[in-house]
C-alpha cells in the first residue's frame, strides 16, 4: 500500500511549515470574477440556427486571442448544445465585408451592412443567426517580490517570494442577424494573483485567470442566447 506524503516531507519542520502556510494562504481567494449582462433584445436560439464567434477588429490591431475564442466556442457547444460555426469559414463566406480592415466598427455600420441584399443572402445561406464579437485580452497588470536559487557544495535551494497579477477582461457583443440589431452585451472580468514561493524548493501557485474567464463567459453567453431555455435543440 502506498502512503501519500507531502512534497516537503524530506525537509526540516520549519521549512515545511513555512511552505505549507504560504501555499495555503495563496491557494484560497486568489481570483475574483465580475460578470455583467446588458440585454436589448429577446433571444432564443433554436435547432437549425447557429452562432459564430469573431474577434472584434480594433484600430490598433489588438484582438481577443485565438485560443480564448476557441475555448469559449467549445464550451458553449458542449454545455448548451449550441451550434458554433467556424469563424474562418464565416468570414470567408462574407468576403470582403468581415475582413479586419473592412469590418464595421460601430453599430450603425453593422446595421447598414446587414441591410445589403448580397450580404443578407449570404447570411441566410450560412444558417448563422447570431454573431458574437469578442473584444478584450488577458494581460499582466502588476508584479513584485524577490526570488533566487543557488547551488553550492552542500546542495542547492531557492528562497524568496515572487508574485504577479493578471487580468482577463472581455466583452461579447451579440448581434441578431435576423433582426439586424444588437441583442446585448455580456462581459467577464477576472483578476488573479499567481506566486512562486521559494522555501528550499520552488512552489508555483498559479491562478488560471484566462481559463476562468473562458468558463464564465461561455456560461453567460450560452444562457443569454438560450433566453432562459435549457437546450438549443429543445422544443
Amino acid at each position: 500500500m502506498q502512503i501519500a506524503t507531502s512534497p516537503f516531507a524530506g525537509f526540516p519542520p520549519l521549512f515545511r511549515l513555512a511552505a505549507l502556510a504560504a501555499a495555503g494562504s495563496l491557494a484560497s481567494g486568489c481570483m475574483t470574477a465580475k460578470l455583467e449582462e446588458n440585454r436589448t433584445l429577446d433571444t432564443q436560439i433554436v435547432q437549425g440556427e447557429a452562432v459564430v464567434l469573431l474577434a472584434k477588429p480594433r484600430v490598433e490591431g489588438v484582438t481577443a486571442e485565438d485560443d480564448f475564442m476557441d475555448c469559449v466556442g467549445d464550451k458553449m457547444s458542449r454545455r448548451f448544445g449550441i451550434a458554433v460555426r467556424s469563424n474562418d469559414a464565416f468570414v470567408d463566406s462574407l468576403f470582403p465585408w468581415f475582413e479586419p480592415s473592412t469590418a464595421p466598427q460601430r453599430a450603425e455600420g453593422v446595421a447598414r451592412l446587414f441591410a445589403r441584399p448580397a450580404v443578407r443572402q449570404r447570411i441566410d445561406d450560412s444558417g448563422v443567426r447570431y454573431v458574437v464579437w469578442v473584444d478584450g485580452m488577458t494581460r499582466q497588470t502588476d508584479s513584485g517580490g524577490s526570488f533566487s536559487c543557488a547551488i553550492g557544495p552542500g546542495g542547492g535551494g531557492c528562497l524568496g517570494f515572487g508574485w504577479w497579477e493578471r487580468e482577463s477582461d472581455y466583452d461579447a457583443f451579440v448581434w441578431d442577424l435576423k433582426e439586424a440589431k444588437t441583442a446585448g452585451v455580456v462581459s467577464a472580468n477576472v483578476t488573479g494573483t499567481s506566486a512562486l514561493v521559494g522555501v528550499i524548493v520552488p512552489v508555483p501557485l498559479i491562478a488560471r485567470v484566462q481559463g476562468t474567464a473562458c468558463d464564465r463567459l461561455a456560461d453567460q453567453l450560452g444562457s443569454f442566447l438560450l433566453g432562459g431555455g435549457t437546450a438549443a435543440g429543445s422544443p
